[in-house]
């Protein structure tokens, strides 16, 4: 552990954080970073998702502070998430998870399509308020994408986004607050796994960490002000980013 290593962690750690906390999707960026650095793909699972959980945990509580998340729905959905998550996590250890990878290329190019084609989706708020109807959309947003963290992961921050906007009319600033609570609520549940299974490096790990820590509560704050138009065109970034870097795993 040089200082170059310890200041290479805290860059990706800072840049990964701070474009996940505006629209998700940070992985791209910290994952590879560390097994470039030499961490096994195993360890940079483990090390990645304990260092992205301090991450989201610091971007949920400035969400929280500013107030730019919905209490009244995310009380019913936290439990959604956390079951969906726990499910999840159990599938990653009978299943092969690569075989999502094509499915999640096609969705992230929709994204990004949709996204750039509807220019006013997500600038303004459109919820209707918390009913019945919204409960049970938003229950299965967060069992759906909390088994889909806890299985695989990669875009689950822009997928809530996302669908928070189509499916139940928020706009994207109450959308990334929404979905970073729930993603820390998942990604909690995911690290839990990794702990127990030994698979996390912390003399990577916590310098890691507190980069990322610093990197979203300067993301979370960037995108608080900013809004609908620097939250739209990283969510475009960071789904095209996505496809292509997936592309290119399933062809190399």
């Amino acid at each position: 552990m040089t200082l170059e290593y310890i200041l290479s962690l805290c860059v990706i750690g800072f840049t990964a954080a701070f474009i996940d906390s505006i629209a998700g999707g940070g992985g791209i960026i910290s994952l590879p970073g560390l097994m470039i650095l030499g961490v096994p793909p195993a360890y940079a699972l483990g090390t990645n998702k304990f260092a992205s959980t301090c991450a989201s945990f610091a971007s949920s509580i400035t969400f929280m502070k500013y107030k730019v998340y919905d209490i009244d729905l995310l009380k019913y959905l936290a439990f959604g998430t956390l079951f969906g998550a726990i499910l999840g996590v159990k599938a990653v250890l009978l299943l092969d998870s690569s075989k999502l990878r094509i499915i999640i290329i096609i969705l992230m190019i929709f994204v990004a399509i949709y996204i750039l084609l509807s220019k006013n989706v997500g600038n303004v708020n459109k919820f209707k308020g918390v009913n019945r109807k919204a409960i049970i959309i938003g229950l299965a947003i967060s069992i759906v994408l909390g088994f889909y963290d806890g299985f695989f992961g990669p875009g689950t921050g822009s997928f809530y986004i996302f669908l928070f906007i189509i499916l139940l009319g928020y706009d994207f600033k109450l959308s990334a607050g929404n979905g970073k609570i729930l993603n820390f609520v998942s990604n909690i549940t995911s690290l839990v796994l990794f702990a127990v299974n030994s698979k996390i490096i912390y003399s990577a790990a916590i310098p890691m960490a507190i980069a990322m820590i610093v990197g979203a509560r300067f993301g979370t704050k960037v995108a608080i002000k900013n809004g609908a138009k620097l939250i739209r065109p990283i969510l475009v970034c960071v789904a095209i980013a996505y496809a292509i870097k997936m592309v290119f795993d399933i062809t190399k």
